[in-house]
C-alpha cells in the first residue's frame, strides 16, 4: 500500500484531462468546415517567428476555418463572423487555425485585437487539434464593441507539430456580428513570473474561533526578533497585546515565520483583527456559532452534485437550479441503459443516479465510497459521541428534496449513493457476479463547462474490480445497520448487496482497475486492495456480528499496525480505507473482545497523537506533514481526513488536546496558512471561488454561477506543475509545497472539487458546530439508566428529565444497546429496536416532557447479569447528562 496517495484523490490520470474542448477537430467535420493546413510565416531575421499565417487577414480567409453554422469573410481588413444566438456551449460556433507547431518548454505570446457588437465572453484555447485536445492555452475573454488588444503569455507543454488555435464563440443567447484582427503567435516570450497575492501576512482563521479553544496565528516576517501585537476588537478598542514567537523559516512556504497567541481572549464578537509588524489581519469573530452553515453548506453540496435528478430552485436558489442530468434526454443518452465498454461484458445496466464525482461527470464506485461512508460516519457519530447531535441532520434539516418521510435527511442523501452503488453490481447468472463496476462515465472527455443534461457523450461502465466490489460490501454493511430503524426493506437490500459483494471479493481477490483505463474519466487504479478487504470485514462485522469477518479482521496483516492504517506520510484516502474500518470497530459498539477493543482504540490514538504534535510542531498548525513537504493532489482532503482521526479520538478520550489539534486544522483551511487562503467557498474574507467544475464555472462562462458555499478546494498539489494542469504548469513552476495553489477554474490539480473532499469537510463542519463554544456540549437533559439482574435476564428503569426550558412534545431518547441484549417486555413508552439501536417513544398520557419534569419508563432484557450502561443517550437527537 502506497505511503501516501499519488497525485490522485480525484484520482485519475490526469494528464488526460482538464479544461478541454469538446473535440473541435469532431465538431468542426460535424459543420462542415473547411480545414486547410498552413505553413508559418518566416519573419524578420533574428526574432521568433511567426506561427500564425495570415493573422492580419490580408490575404483572404486561407488557412482560417469555422463552423458551419456561421459565415465569415474579411471585411475592413478584419476576419468578420455571425455569431448565431441560443447556442449552448462556447464550442457550438469556433473561428480556428490548425497545423501551427510548438516546442516544448518554449513560452509564447498570443496577442489579437476583437470586437463584437453583443458583449462576448470567449474562450481561446491553443490546444491538440484531435483527442484528447489536452491544452496549452486555455483563457477566457470578454469582447465588446472595442478592439481592445489581448496578449496571453504560455508555455508549451510538449512538442505538437500540428497544435490548434481556437475561438470559441458560441455559448451566449444573444446573436452577434464578432471581428478578428491582428493574431499573432510568436515564440521567445519571457515566462511569466506568477506572485500570488497573498493579502496581509498577518495571517489567521478568517472564519474566527470558538470562545473557549485555542486562538493561534502566523506573521510572514523578515524580522528574527519578536514583535508586538494588539488584538482589536470591531470599534477599534484593544483586547489584547502580546509579543511574537520567531519560527524561522517554514519549509512549506519558504517563508519566514512568527506566531502569536490569543486564546485568553474569551469574549464573543465580529469584527476582530490582529496587527503586527505595521500590517492587519482580515477580520474575524469569536463565536460558538461559527460553524452552523457550514455544516448545513457542505453537504448541500452533494443534492447539487446528484446525477438523475432535476436540481431545485426552492432548496438551493434559481443560479444553481438545473435539469436532471444523464437521463437519457437529447442530446443526452443517460444512465439508464448503459453498456460496457467493447469487450467487458454483452449486458446493459441501469445506473442511474449517484453523485458526480468531482469536476467531471464521470461516477467512480472507489470514490463514491469513501464519500458516502463519511457521510453515514457523520450521522453514526451523533449515535455513539456524547457531544454529538442528530436533530441538524434529522428529517426537514438539510437541503433535500426527500423532507417529511421520517428518514434522516443525511440518510436520504447517502441513499442516494448507495443505491447507484449497488445498480453497478454484476447481475446474478452473469460471469463475475456479485462484483461491482469500477465506474461509468463518457467514452470521451467533456469539455468546460458542461451541464450534465446537454452531455452528447456515450456513457460506458467500466470492468469490475475487487476495490469497487468492496466499497459496495463496506459501505452496504454501514448502510444496512443505520437504514434498518427507517426503512427495513432498504437496509435488507443493503446486507444483501454486502454479503455477495463480499463473497465475491473472496472468489476475486485481485481483480485491480488497469492505470491506463483514463481516456473521458480518471482510472481510479489501486494496486493493494488489503485495506479495502479490511474495511469491508470491520464494517461487515459491527453489523451482523459474524464470526468470518472477526477473522478477517484479526488476519489482516493491518490489524493493530497504526503506520499502516494511518500513514504519517498522509493518512486515509479512496486508496487507503483502512482506517475507515478502524474508525467504526473503535465507537460502534461491536462483539469484539475487551482487549481486542482497546487494541484497535489505541492504533487510532497513537495516530491522533502524531496529527496532534503535527499541529503543534508546524508554523501554520496543520495536521499533514508528508514527507518532504510532499502535499498531495487534494492535500485539503488528507488534512480533513486526518482531523477526523482526531475528532474521533476527542469525543472517545474527551481530551482537549485532540479538540484543540482539529481547531488548529480548522484555522490552517479558512485562512491561517501561506496563501492567506479560505479554501471553502464563502467562509473568510479571501475565500475560494473559481474552483475546477463542468457547471460551477463562472469564470469559463459569467453566465454560471461561481460554487455554492461550502465547497472544498483540492489545495496546494505539489506535482500540480508537472501534472498536465496547463494553468499550474504556466504560473507554479519551481513553488513551495504549500504555495502550489491557483484559485482558477482551470486548474483541476490544485483547484477541483470532489465528494471525496467535501465528505470529510461534513464531518467536521458537524464536530465543529457540536462543539459549541469549545467548554463542552450544553446539557439540557438528564437520564438514569439503572439495570437489576434476575436468573435469565435483567430489568432496566430508566428516567428522564428536562432540564432544559422549553417543553418538549413529543420526545425521544435514542441509544446504542452494547453487548448481545434483546429487548423483551416494556412499559410506560414505546420501545422499538432495530440491532443495537434503540428507541423510546412516548404514550399518549405523557406525551409532553416540561421544563424540570420526568418520565419513567423500563424494559426486561435477555443478558445474563447486569445490563451495561449505553454511555451515551440522546434525547431528541442531543446529548443527555448521566445520573
Amino acid at each position: 500500500m502506497n505511503a501516501s496517495p499519488p497525485p490522485s484523490p480525484t484520482g485519475r490520470a490526469r494528464a488526460r484531462h482538464g479544461r478541454r474542448a469538446l473535440g473541435t477537430l469532431a465538431l468542426a467535420a460535424l459543420f462542415g468546415a473547411v480545414l486547410t493546413a498552413p505553413g508559418a510565416t518566416a519573419d524578420d531575421a533574428g526574432s521568433a517567428p511567426e506561427q500564425i499565417t495570415n493573422g492580419d487577414f490580408a490575404a483572404g480567409t486561407a488557412p482560417w476555418w469555422w463552423t458551419a453554422n456561421t459565415a465569415a469573410a474579411v471585411t475592413d481588413g478584419r476576419l468578420c463572423t455571425g455569431v448565431p444566438g441560443g447556442t449552448a456551449n462556447p464550442w457550438d460556433v469556433i473561428v480556428g487555425q490548425n497545423d501551427i507547431p510548438l516546442v516544448a518548454g518554449e513560452t509564447y505570446t498570443l496577442t489579437y485585437t476583437a470586437t463584437s457588437t453583443a458583449p462576448l465572453s470567449i474562450h481561446t484555447n491553443v490546444q491538440m487539434a484531435t483527442e484528447p485536445y489536452s491544452t496549452d492555452l486555455s483563457a477566457t475573454d470578454t469582447i465588446g464593441a472595442d478592439a481592445v488588444p489581448v496578449t496571453h503569455v504560455f508555455t508549451a507543454s510538449t512538442d505538437r507539430d500540428a497544435a490548434q488555435l481556437a475561438f470559441q464563440i458560441g455559448g451566449n443567447d444573444e446573436a452577434a456580428a464578432f471581428c478578428l484582427d491582428d493574431v499573432s503567435l510568436r515564440g521567445g516570450a519571457e515566462p511569466p513570473v506568477y506572485v500570488p497575492d497573498t493579502g496581509s501576512p498577518v495571517r489567521v482563521n478568517q472564519v474566527g474561533y470558538l470562545p473557549q479553544g485555542p486562538k493561534s496565528g502566523t506573521l510572514v516576517t523578515e524580522a528574527t526578533e519578536p514583535l508586538p501585537w494588539t488584538l482589536r476588537a470591531a470599534d477599534g478598542t484593544v483586547a489584547a497585546t502580546g509579543t511574537t514567537v520567531p519560527g524561522g523559516v517554514d519549509p512549506t512556504s519558504r517563508q519566514n515565520v512568527h506566531t502569536f497567541d490569543f486564546s485568553d481572549v474569551t469574549t464573543p464578537g465580529d469584527g476582530y483583527t490582529v496587527e503586527a509588524d505595521g500590517q492587519v489581519s482580515e477580520t474575524f469573530s469569536i463565536r460558538g456559532d461559527l460553524y452552523d452553515s457550514l455544516r448545513s453548506d457542505s453537504l448541500a453540496y452533494f443534492y447539487q452534485n446528484r446525477s438523475g435528478i432535476a436540481i431545485d430552485a426552492a432548496l438551493v436558489g434559481e443560479q444553481y437550479a438545473r435539469p436532471a442530468g444523464h437521463l437519457g434526454a437529447a442530446p443526452n443518452k443517460g444512465d439508464t441503459d448503459v453498456p460496457c465498454q467493447p469487450g467487458v461484458c454483452d449486458y446493459r445496466l441501469d445506473v442511474r443516479g449517484g453523485w458526480y464525482d468531482a469536476g467531471d461527470q464521470g461516477k467512480y464506485v472507489v470514490n463514491g465510497g469513501i464519500a458516502v461512508a463519511e457521510l453515514m460516519d457523520t450521522y453514526e457519530r451523533t449515535l455513539t459521541a456524547d457531544g454529538a447531535e442528530s436533530a441538524e441532520l434529522g428529517d426537514g434539516a438539510l437541503r433535500v428534496p426527500e423532507h417529511g418521510n421520517d428518514i434522516p435527511d443525511i440518510l436520504d442523501e447517502a441513499r442516494w449513493e448507495l443505491d447507484f452503488m449497488m445498480r453497478m453490481q454484476v447481475p446474478a447468472g452473469q460471469p463475475l457476479a456479485g462484483m461491482v463496476h469500477h465506474k461509468v462515465h463518457d467514452a470521451q472527455w467533456t469539455g468546460l463547462p458542461m451541464m450534465p443534461h446537454l452531455d452528447p457523450q456515450q456513457r460506458e461502465l467500466h470492468p469490475p474490480t475487487t476495490a469497487a466490489t468492496l466499497n459496495l460490501a463496506a459501505a452496504a454493511a454501514q448502510c444496512a445497520r443505520l437504514f434498518a430503524p427507517y426503512d427495513a426493506e432498504f437496509a435488507d437490500r443493503c446486507r444483501s448487496a454486502a454479503g455477495a459483494a463480499w463473497s465475491a471479493a473472496k472468489a476475486h481477490p485481485d481483480i485491480l482497475a488497469d492505470p491506463d483505463d483514463g481516456t473521458g474519466g480518471g482510472t481510479y487504479s489501486d494496486d493493494d486492495v488489503s485495506d479495502e478487504f479490511y474495511w469491508a470485514a470491520a464494517e461487515l462485522f459491527t453489523t451482523t456480528g459474524a464470526d468470518t469477518y472477526r477473522q478477517a479482521l484479526l488476519g489482516s496483516p493491518l490489524h493493530g499496525d497504526t503506520d499502516a492504517v494511518f500513514p504519517a506520510d498522509g493518512g486515509m484516502w479512496w486508496g487507503g480505507t483502512a482506517g475507515l474500518g478502524v474508525l467504526t470497530l473503535a465507537t460502534v459498539p461491536n462483539d469484539l473482545t475487551a482487549g481486542q477493543l482497546a487494541q484497535v482504540r489505541t492504533v487510532l490514538t497513537t495516530a491522533a497523537d502524531r496529527y496532534a504534535a503535527q499541529t503543534e510542531d508546524q508554523l501554520y498548525g496543520v495536521p499533514y506533514a508528508p514527507t518532504g513537504q510532499n502535499y498531495v493532489w487534494g492535500s485539503n482532503s488528507q488534512v480533513l481526513n486526518n482531523m477526523i482521526v482526531l475528532a474521533t479520538a476527542a469525543d472517545l478520550t474527551g481530551k482537549a488536546e485532540y479538540r484543540d489539534a482539529v481547531l488548529r486544522g480548522a484555522d490552517y483551511l479558512f485562512g491561517r496558512n501561506p496563501l492567506n487562503q479560505s479554501y471553502v467557498t464563502g467562509y473568510g474574507e479571501r475565500s475560494s471561488e473559481n474552483q475546477h467544475h463542468r457547471v460551477w464555472a463562472h469564470q469559463s462562462d459569467p453566465s454560471l454561477p461561481h460554487p455554492p458555499p461550502g465547497s472544498l478546494a483540492g489545495g496546494p498539489n505539489l506535482t500540480a506543475p508537472t501534472s498536465g494542469d496547463p494553468e499550474a504548469a504556466a504560473k507554479l513552476k519551481g513553488c513551495a509545497a504549500a504555495m502550489c495553489y491557483l484559485d482558477d477554474n482551470g486548474s483541476y490539480a490544485t483547484n477541483e472539487v470532489a465528494i471525496n473532499w467535501n465528505a470529510p469537510l461534513a464531518f467536521v463542519a458537524s464536530y465543529l458546530d457540536d462543539a459549541g463554544d469549545g467548554a463542552g456540549p450544553a446539557r439540557s437533559c438528564r437520564v438514569t439508566y439503572s439495570s437489576h439482574p434476575w436468573n435469565t435476564g435483567s430489568t432496566t428503569t430508566v428516567t428522564v428529565k428536562n432540564t432544559g426550558t422549553e417543553a418538549l412534545t413529543p420526545w425521544s431518547l435514542t441509544w446504542l444497546l452494547p453487548g448481545d441484549q434483546r429487548l423483551g417486555h416494556t412499559w410506560s413508552a414505546e420501545l422499538t429496536q432495530y440491532g443495537r439501536t434503540v428507541t423510546a417513544a412516548p404514550l399518549s398520557w405523557n406525551r409532553t416532557l416540561a421544563p424540570g419534569a420526568e418520565v419513567d419508563f423500563g424494559f426486561n432484557s435477555s443478558v445474563s447479569g447486569t445490563a451495561a450502561d449505553p454511555g451515551t443517550v440522546k434525547l431528541n437527537g442531543r446529548a443527555c447528562t448521566a445520573g
